[in-house]
């Protein structure tokens, strides 16, 4: 089951600058903020910036499903002729994450809460 696109995040290089940029645009404080996520909630939407995302694999920003079964959910996808492009991981409090492609080559996210 998904509860659709309710996160989305932007790999940067120089937070600060970026914070700063999303505080004015967004009217609103980061809820998080720390050394590798700085995350802002405006209007039910999580909006992150993740400094060296692109290191990570991040080719840009990334749009996030949020699903219950993000093991099902990637294999949905693979399954479609997608594939995996950062594994599974943990990113903290049992929030599991996955960045995929799709055959069209189209990337983004699953998120499952814990």
């Amino acid at each position: 089951m998904s509860q659709g696109i309710q996160t989305i995040l932007f790999p940067v290089e120089n937070a600060d600058s970026t914070k700063a940029l999303f505080i004015k645009l967004l009217g609103a404080d980061p809820i998080a903020d720390t050394p590798y996520y700085v995350g802002f909630e405006v209007a039910g939407q999580s909006i992150g910036l993740v400094p060296g995302g692109h290191a990570q694999g991040m080719p840009g920003p990334v749009a996030y499903i949020h699903v219950d079964d993000i093991k099902a959910s990637r294999q949905q996808v693979l399954d479609a002729g997608g594939e995996t492009v950062v594994d599974v991981r943990d990113v903290g409090n049992g929030r599991l994450v996955t960045t995929v492609k799709d055959a069209e080559g189209n990337v983004f996210g699953l998120l499952q809460d814990a």
